[in-house]
């Protein structure tokens, strides 16, 4: 009973490393092709999740299937779209911070 409890608990934590390393390649890949300013290994982690939330929300909407995943703990990480709605959001975030320039 006690391997077992420990077994669950660290094959969690290994898939949520897992997972959060997938999600800050994701947000810096967004990041380098986006242009937009340098940040933490956070930051990249919390654009990659946001990303791969309106990436899938997007792909829903429009009818389209998940191209490319990796199954992290049963968890389906959609790359492209995470990469695509990534790199959508940096966009959005990135047009109300414009530089006016007199």
């Amino acid at each position: 009973m006690i391997t077992e409890f420990f077994e669950t608990i660290f094959g969690s934590m290994w898939n949520i490393i897992l997972l959060l390393a997938v999600a800050a390649v994701t947000g810096a890949i967004a990041q380098a092709v986006v242009g937009s300013y340098r940040t933490g290994c956070l930051a990249s982690i919390g654009i990659g999740f946001l990303g791969a939330l309106l990436g899938i929300w997007l792909a829903g909407l429009f009818g389209l299937p998940e191209v490319f995943t990796i199954d992290v703990g049963g968890v389906n990480f959609p790359i492209v779209w995470a990469l695509l709605g990534a790199m959508l959001l940096l966009l959005i975030f990135r047009v109300p911070r414009r530089r006016r320039y007199y």
